[in-house]
This record gives C-alpha cells, structure tokens and sequence, in this order.
C-alpha cells in the first residue's frame, strides 16, 4: 500500500517517495573554466589567468590598448559579457599570434556571445543582480570610439529591417467592420495568426479604416501567404475597394526608436509633444494603477480611480477583472468584462483568466466553464493558468473528478507541469480525504523534477489531519525540516488543528511551547483552534483561559472567536454573558452572523423561556442579519427538547409566512417531538409532507418514526419501517437497534431484545452502553435478574462500563423483584466505581424500599436512612407529587413519626408542611390505598436510551 510504505521509510534524509524534493538553499554557484568564440580566422580563449606578458618588453603598444598587467582581471569572467548598446565599429583586421592577448570583440560578436550566455544563466540572471559593466570593456571601446572614425548608420535603423515576416497592411475597410469579418476574408489565403483593426479615437465602436492581418506558420509559408494576399489589392469588400500591401516596417521602426530614446532618457521630449488629452488620460492611468499597489484594501478609492480614466485600454480594464477577482466579487468582475467588450476591446487570454479566476473565487464553476467554453469557441488559448485556477476552483467545491478531469487536459495541452497545479490538484483530494491519490501525485510531481514547496507540505498535513491519522501528519512535518524548510505558524497550526480534533488538547499545547521556543507567536486561527480543541471536551474554564492569553499578546478578537466564546458562554449556562458578548463585539465594530445568535436562541429555546429566545431573534433581525432556516431549526429544536408542540408547530408557520422553505432537518427535528410524546399519527403525517416535498430521506428521519412507533408500543409499525429502510438501502446503526431494543424493552420482549442484538454483531454493528441497559432494562421487565448480571458481566469483559443510567435500571430491577437489600448492593457498587448517584437514583430506590419496608426489617431501615442522610448532605430537593407518595410510605413504617420521617422530610419541599395540613384536613386517612411505584419510577427510566439533552457540537452541525 502507498500509505505503508510512507511509514516505512527511514526519516533521516528527504529522499522518499511521498517526498523527495532536494534541501532548499539561498545561493547558487556557477563555475565557468573556460568559453571559447570562435570566428573565421581567429580562436580566442578566455580564462581566468592573466594574459603572459609580451616577448619583447622594449616594444610600444598602441594608446588605445591598455596593458593588461595594469588591469586585475575580476574573478567572475561572466562579468565581461555584459549587455552594452552596440556601437558601431569598421571590421578590425584579423591577426594571428601565438601569444593569447586580450581580445576585443566586436559589437556584433559581442552581443552574440552576451545573448548565448544569458540564455544559459536563467536561474543565475534571476538569483543575482547583473553585474556592472567592468572598466576594462568600457575604456577599451571609449578608445576605440575616439582612435577610430565615425562609422556609417547602421543598416538596423532601415525600415525594411523591422518588417515582420507574413504581415499585412489593410486599408480602406469600413468604419463597422468587425475583427472576425477580416479574418474570414483573409483566412483563404493562409493561417491566420493574429488581425489588429485599429480603433477610433473618439468612436470606440467604429475602426479608423485601417488594419493589419498577420498570418502565422514558419516564416516563408507566413510571407507566402502575405504574398498571395497583396496579390488581391484592390478587391471590393463590403462596398469598400480595399488596399492591401506588404508591411514596411515603418510601425515597428517607430516604436523601436521610442524605445530607443526612452532608454537613453529623452522620453520627457514625447510627454511634451502629447496633447492635452493625452497627458490627462496617462496621469489617471498612473494613479489607477498606484492606488491598486498601495491600497487594494479600499476598494471605494480603486473603483472611483478606475473610473476617473477617459477610455480605458485593455491593460486597465484586464486589472480591474483581477481585481474583483481576488475580492471574489464575480458580479462586478462580469460587469466589467462586459464594458470592455461593448467598447469594441476583444478580451485576451489573460482577461479571460482574471474572469474564471472570480468565478472560481465565488465557487461559481459552473460559469467558470462556460468562460472556458467560449474561450475555446473565439480561439483563445487556454493557458497553463488558467488550468490551475480550474482545478483549483473545483478543489474548494470538493468535486475532485472535475478537479483531476481539468488536470488531466492540463498535462496533455501543456508540458512540462509547475508545482502550483500539483499543488492545487493535491489539495483537492486531500480535501476528499483521498491521501492515497494526494501521495501518487506528489511522487508524480517530484518524479517531474518538480521539488515540493512548502505548501503542499502544509496541504498534506491538513489532509493527514482531517482523517486523524497522527502518525503521517508527524512523518511529513519532519520531512519538512529534513528538505531544509523552516517551519512556519502555518507547519505549527497544522499539528495544533491535528491535536486538538483528536482531542488530544495537552499535545496541542507542547506544540505551542515548542513553536514560542522557535520564536514564532501565536495568531488568531492558532488560539481559536486551541479554544475549539477545549469547547469539544467542554472545558469551558480552559478555553476562557486561552482567550485571555489572546488579548494579553494584544490581538483583536475576530468574528469566528466571538462566535466560539459564545458558544462557551452558552455550553455554561450562561446566556446574559453570552448576550453581553454580542454587544461588546458590536462594540468593537463585528457584525455579528447568524451562527453568532444561533446557540443563544437555541440555549433559551430549550430552557423553556420563549420570550427571551424571541427577545434575541428579533435583536438578531435588528442586527442585519436576515433569519435562515437553521435560525428557525434552533427555535424548533429547543421548544421540541422541552415537548412544546404547539409552539413549535407556530414557529413553522412563521417560518413559512417569512418565504423560507422548511428543510428535511425542520421536519425530522419536528418528528422527533412528537415521537418523544408517542403521538404516532403525528410524526407520519409530517413524515408524508418531507417526503411529498422531494425532501432527502436519511436515516434520522427513519429514526424519529422508530421512535415514535416503540414509544407507543407498535412495534408491528417499527417492523414496517424497518423494511422501508432495507428498500431505500439506509443500513441499521447503533441508534436505530437501541430504539428498537428499547420498544421491545417496554414491553418486557427480552427474547426479542436478545434476538436484535444478535443481529447487530452479525451485520458488524457494535453495541454501546446504551444496548447494554436497554436490554438490561427488558430482563428486568420479565423480571430475569440472572439474564441482567451476566449482561453486567458481559459488558465487563468487552471494556464497556456501566454508567449511572445503567445502575438505575439495575436497583430498580432487583427492587421489583422484592429484593431491596441487592437494590443496596447495586448502589454502594455504583458509589465504589467512582460514580455520583444523581436524582434519578436516589427517587428510584428511596421509592422502592419505602414501599416494601417494614418495622422488623432493621437494615431495610438503616439503608433507607443512610441514603435519606446522603440525599440531604447533597441538597436534593424532591417534587410536591414524590413527597405525598414518600409520607404515604412513611406512614406504614412509622405511624406516629420518628427519625426516619424527620429526616426523609428535610428532602421534601419548602411548602410541604402547608401543603401537608390542608391535605390532612380535607381528605381521610387512607392507608388501603393501593401504589404503585412502576410508573412512577418509568417517568425516570424514559430517557434511558433517548441520550443526553445537553447542548453538543452535534445537534447544533445537523441543524446546518
């Protein structure tokens, strides 16, 4: 496998397969003996020793040529070739010596040798400076200019010598042709490279009459096709006798010698010579272009710079596309195209590019493509560019085919690749999570000859993070610094966002000390995945610690850090803290979103107080937030948590009268309510509408119909939503057989609960503590307390722990089986495994003794006192209805009152004695009465499978 033998390669040196790439160094030698230039007659060697001195010391040389001695030669010989304007100089006389003098080359020679060398020193010309002409050339050609006469104008500065092979002139055309009908008509003759219509001055729309058609090909098949054409002068074209010649030069003659005077610092003299108009239009060109250097953040001054240019070129409307391009603002990049294009400037390639990459940058691939499509229809070329910015576009969708679709023509059209499409295209499988892809094509690329920049380092040890896989993010981080890369807060942030997924928050913190030891500081993303890594294991203490650390260091908390501390503020319980939290981010000039009002509406939702969830929806609205469908889920599912039906059932149509469509997570979350009150009817009748409105039906749908049909005993029903699912192809989950487990627990079914849990390991599902006490729970119904211990023992041997809800089912199992002094036992041994009975417990079995306790059963009587004592040491407080059950029990123990009785009364309410003398006086004694401790101890055992209710990463991500 590929992901195995990533693991298995040593790691002291960069030579691998997932990496390979060479250590990165800042300098670059070049070593050059000897260079050779070699003419008709003459050999001349160059060399880093100084010449040999002459034969004859008594001899005089001439003034124009210098001794060499006097002259220390420079230790870099590619310093004599630097690129100096030719001046023209008569053909010296050849000699032939034996003796290696130095050499002047002439002009010509010299341009040529320059030119070849530069060819072979790109990398060298673009990791150093050129160097500085050496004194040596210079004087020795100054002498030369002053010893020799003036030479002759060189041949260059003719006009024919600037003509370009397979151009032609085209004159006379009519005023609304357009660039395509000139190609068409010219096209008969011979492959057309490119047709240049000139504009007019004043009327974008209309041509000036003149153009030029350049045909392409090799030169001579170029210049016989322009031969052909000129052959057809005076052809009638639209109404219009045409005039076609061969081009003479004279465009390019002219440009060459403005380039000419601008190099020598005469360009001042062509600004003078500029009208007015000119001068205006080239200063706002200026200024665009220097506020779009020095202020892209304010975009209010680029648009109104860009504005402020009378009749924009290509060049200026081509950087205002890549503008809004980077500011992912494809709308007004459109706009722009399109103004271009209405004053009759066809788009480039590199236009084009700008406009997919806004595309791109909104994830708008769809009109990406058709950019793409019609660039293909005008004959423009796709670049290698815009190859990239596709794959890159598709790579943030998570469309990985379309993104290795977009690659592969990419590899075909142009060759060889660059690292940044690689990159690209492995950051979009790592964002499918397809790290066995992600490395072949990183072995791919390095087998290219391509060396791996930092980034998609970066980019796979997020991949390696969004699977949890520990061991290869480690791997590829020391890759990283063994290929001579410093790690940066990015390499650091990638092991902290590791660490704390996997929950692993105090190796996230080495990884901090170790990157403050590198002398690198925390940023914000860094502190909020450390706070994000405490919110999941709800250590909301730690995570107010990390925020304090950030505004110590000085930083401003951003939207997505509020957005966390809120969510903390709300996991607490908190919600006035929470609110004052929105109000100081106001403050500091955050507008908040919807995700920021949303665990607050939902936190006030759940508590049962309406009012002030209204209170904040409504201060969300005066915010500028617009209310979505996961604002009305959160309202829904808190007022389904606390089993209001009918107010939930007004939100909905509130929902609906505000023009947002309910989606399947408002009709499963719906569902569910009423499936927690049994209502069947009621959750398939909202069952019908999701799936009669196209909805998505998904297994948490399936599961509130469960639900509902075990909460109301038809389990026949849950049979027949069972087979529903098979045929929709929705497998069985853990969930699914604890609902099912639970129905048929109710029922006190344990063959059938034994028989489900069979299945479960058949189809590879593993059981979890919720199982385990719902089938715990049927042996208890059926009254086989046997069956119930092996279970214990069984979870025992599997490493599954009973919790609290577990040893509830228990006491109350061995309670109805009359055996209270195992009900005891099960308690003290729910106490030793360091777990803290809670309020449910102690209901359950102070409930079941008290009414099975008699006076001559003396440690009956001291268990019920103990846990009495144990109950008001915790500050349990019991409800009107249990303390009226209890003194009914208490009143066939102790007749005439006692210390059980005046203990077991400090746990009753605060009313109680009131509430007591009233009863005493308006109803008789009735010791006959019959109890029964069953149902009320069920209204405890409900939620035994149902899990927590406590507000979780999970139900707030389904609401999205």
């Amino acid at each position: 496998m590929v992901m195995d033998s990533l693991v298995s390669l040593p790691t002291s040196h960069c030579h691998s397969p997932l990496f390979t790439s060479k250590p990165h160094s800042s300098s670059a030698t070049a070593t050059t003996t000897t260079t050779t230039t070699t003419t008709t007659s003459t050999s001349v060697s160059f060399s880093l020793s100084p010449p040999p001195q002459p034969p004859e010391p008594n001899i005089r040389r001439p003034k124009s040529i210098n001794s060499s001695p006097k002259h220390k030669i420079s230790s870099n010989p590619l310093k004599n070739f630097s690129t100096t304007t030719p001046t023209p100089t008569p053909t010296p006389t050849t000699s032939t010596t034996n003796n290696n003098f130095s050499h002047v080359p002439s002009p010509g020679e010299t341009t040529r040798t320059t030119q070849s060398l530069v060819s072979k020193l790109r990398l060298s010309s673009k990791l150093f400076p050129p160097p500085p002409p050496p004194p040596l050339l210079h004087d020795t050609r100054k002498a030369t200019q002053i010893s020799e006469p003036e030479a002759p104008s060189p041949e260059l500065e003719k006009p024919e010598n600037f003509r370009q092979h397979g151009k032609v002139f085209i004159g006379n055309l009519p005023s609304w042709i357009k660039k395509h009908e000139v190609a068409e008509f010219f096209r008969q003759f011979g492959p057309i490279k490119d047709v240049i219509v000139i504009k007019a001055h004043n009327e974008i729309h209309r041509n000036a009459g003149f153009g030029f058609v350049i045909y392409g090909g090799p030169p001579p098949v170029a210049e016989k096709s322009a031969v052909k054409a000129v052959e057809f002068d005076g052809v009638e074209f639209h109404g219009r006798v045409l005039t076609v010649k061969l081009d003479d030069g004279t465009r390019l003659k002219g440009k060459a010698e403005e380039r000419a005077r601008w190099v020598e610092g005469y360009q001042g003299q062509d600004l003078s010579n500029k009208s007015k108009w000119h001068q205006e239009r080239e200063g706002s060109r200026r200024l665009f272009r220097k506020v779009l250097d020095s202020e892209p953040e304010n975009w209010q001054k680029v648009v109104i710079a860009f504005e402020r240019i009378d009749k924009p070129s290509r060049r200026e409307f081509g950087l205002m596309v890549n503008y809004y391009a980077r500011r992912g603002d494809m709308h007004r990049a459109r706009e722009t195209f399109e103004r271009m294009r209405s004053r009759g400037i066809e788009p480039t390639s590199h236009v084009y590019t700008n406009l997919v990459h806004a595309y791109a940058v909104g994830r708008d691939m769809e009109e990406a493509l058709s950019c793409v499509r019609k660039m293909k229809e005008e004959g423009i070329e796709i670049t290698l560019v815009t190859y990239s910015i596709l794959v890159r576009g598709f790579a943030k969708i998570g469309n990985s085919e379309a993104a290795d679709y977009w690659f592969e023509e990419a590899k075909e059209r142009h060759t060889p690749l660059n690292a940044i499409i690689y990159g690209n295209i492995v950051y979009a499988h790592c964002q499918t999570c397809n790290m066995e892809r992600a490395e072949a094509l990183v072995r791919e690329m390095e087998e290219e000859g391509i060396d791996a920049p930092i980034d998609i380092y970066h980019t796979m040890m997020d991949g390696y993070t969004m699977i949890g896989n520990e061991e290869k993010c480690l791997i590829v981080f020391e890759r990283l610094k063994e290929c001579g890369f410093t790690p940066s807060i990015i390499s650091y942030g990638c092991l902290i966002n590791l660490y704390a997924k996997i929950g692993k928050v105090s190796k996230a913190l080495e990884v901090s000390k170790m990157m403050e030891s590198a002398g690198i500081k925390h940023n914000m993303k860094t502190y909020s995945m450390l706070i994000n890594g405490y919110l999941k294991l709800k250590d909301w203490a730690n995570a107010f610690a990390i925020f304090e650390d950030l505004v110590k260091d000085g930083l401003k908390p951003d939207v997505v850090l509020y957005n966390n501390i809120i969510r903390a503020f709300c996991g607490m319980g908190n919600m006035d803290r929470a609110i004052h939290t929105v109000k100081e981010m106001q403050k500091e000039r955050h507008r908040p979103t919807t995700r920021t009002f949303m665990p607050i509406i939902h936190g006030f939702a759940r508590a049962g107080e309406m009012r002030r969830a209204l209170e904040v929806f409504d201060m969300m609205r005066r915010s500028g937030c617009i209310p979505t469908v996961h604002t009305f889920n959160a309202l829904i599912l808190g007022l389904t948590e606390k089993r209001q039906m009918e107010k939930a059932v007004e939100i909905l149509d509130e929902m609906t009268l505000a023009g947002i469509t309910p989606n399947e997570h408002t009709y499963t979350t719906i569902m569910h309510g009423y499936a927690s009150l049994g209502d069947t009817g009621k959750a398939f009748e909202y069952f019908s509408k999701l799936r009669n409105e196209g909805l998505e039906l998904d297994v948490y749908t399936y599961e509130a119909l469960l639900k509902a049909c075990c909460k109301s005993g038809r389990m026949q029903s849950a049979l027949a939503v069972t087979k529903e699912m098979a045929a929709q192809n929705i497998p069985r989950n853990t969930f699914v057989y604890n609902i099912l487990i639970d129905g048929w627990a109710r029922r006190g079914d344990v063959w059938e609960a034994a028989d489900l849990i069979q299945q479960m390991k058949q189809e590879g599902v593993q059981p979890d503590i919720h199982t385990y006490t719902s089938f715990i729970n049927a042996c208890c119904k059926a009254g086989d307390m046997l069956r119930a211990t092996k279970t214990i023992q069984e979870m025992d041997a599997i490493g599954i722990k009973p919790n609290v809800k577990t040893y509830t089912t228990l006491i109350h199992g061995w309670a109805r089986a009359s055996l209270p002094e195992k009900a005891l036992k099960c308690f003290e041994e729910m106490k030793l495994a360091g777990l803290k009975p809670d309020k449910a417990v102690y209901h359950c079995l102070m409930t079941s003794l008290l009414s099975r306790a008699t006076v001559a059963e003396a440690y009956i009587y001291s268990g019920v006192l103990s846990v009495c004592r144990e109950m008001i040491v915790s500050g349990l407080t019991v409800d009107m209805g249990t303390a009226v059950h209890w003194s009914r029990c208490l009143r066939k123990i102790e007749r005439s009152g006692g210390e059980l009785t005046e203990a077991l009364q400090k746990t009753f309410p605060p009313d109680w004695n009131s509430y007591h003398t009233i009863a005493a006086k308006s109803d008789p004694e009735t010791d006959d009465e019959p109890e029964s401790d069953d149902e009320d101890n069920d209204v405890y055992l409900d939620n035994v499978t149902d899990g927590d209710n406590d507000l979780d990463d999970e139900d707030l991500n389904r609401l999205w």
